[in-house]
């Protein structure tokens, strides 16, 4: 009889969850199977029941747990004082904390219409908070005129899309290095915004 607790499900569990990113990263939610998860890990597929109660579950814990990381990672980033400080800082945090999770970025943005809608409404309440933190940025220095936007809530929209697209065409070892990228989208941000550096 197969174990539910102790060190074999230490190990097992993380890998149920990497296998099943892996797997709907590539094929997408639809056409991923609880049996190939349980190939992939090398598992009966029965014995993937005793990690999750089923693939809708499944789906859920790994958007949740990707956002729930996020937003965990964005508040331990030091604070700036100033609105341009605090937008440079969350540009170059959204780009490498995104770049380093492709495949759970892809999942929690293509994979939503696949959760049921009381799971639907918290994650969309975790993309709430997050997208909030960006736009009390921008509020912030529409506030104190060091920003010029006609409307934050499209803004914060428009710049966590150009943001998060990074993820669908950069390669390590491409022509411009990480830390370029992070520079150029941190000044065209600053542009989208309006803002008046001197």
């Amino acid at each position: 009889m197969a174990r539910k607790t102790g060190s074999h499900s230490q190990t097992t569990g993380p890998r149920v969850r990497a296998a099943a990113a892996r797997l709907i990263a590539r094929h997408g939610y639809a056409a991923v199977s609880m049996r190939q998860i349980a190939a992939e890990v090398g598992v009966q597929a029965g014995a993937l029941y005793l990690y999750t109660p089923d693939k809708q579950t499944l789906l859920y814990d790994l958007m949740r747990d990707h956002l729930e990381e996020l937003l965990a990672a964005w508040q331990a980033v030091p604070a700036e004082t100033s609105p341009e400080g605090r937008l440079r800082a969350f540009v170059r945090f959204h780009i490498g904390f995104h770049l380093d999770r492709a495949e759970a970025v892809f999942i929690a943005y293509m994979e939503l219409r696949n959760l049921e809608p009381a799971r639907f409404a918290e994650i969309e309440k975790l993309r709430h908070a997050y997208e909030d933190a960006l736009e009390a940025i921008l509020s912030a220095g529409q506030s104190d005129g060091s920003f010029s936007i006609p409307d934050t809530r499209l803004a914060t929209m428009a710049l966590i899309a150009m943001l998060t697209g990074v993820t669908n065409w950069y390669r390590e070892g491409g022509r411009l290095a990480r830390a370029e990228i992070e520079t150029i989208y941190t000044d065209m941000a600053l542009n989208a915004v309006g803002a008046t550096r001197g």
